[in-house]
């Protein structure tokens, strides 16, 4: 049987990357709870290609 719960997995994508024109994207993959936080996900996470911390949005 499958888990029914209010747990989803989201994807955050870097937004400074999207407007420097380099190659490649910098995403993560994570959980939240729907039921506490309806609207979207933002999270400072590290880009490997940028070399710093950025901030990462959720995307569907």
């Amino acid at each position: 049987m499958a888990k029914k719960g209010s747990r989803i997995q989201v994807i955050l994508e870097c937004t400074e990357h999207k407007t420097s024109g380099q190659p490649g994207m910098s995403r993560y993959i994570t959980t939240k709870n729907r039921k506490n936080t309806p609207d979207r996900v933002e999270l400072k996470k590290y880009n490997p290609i940028l070399k710093k911390v950025t901030l990462h949005k959720e995307i569907k």
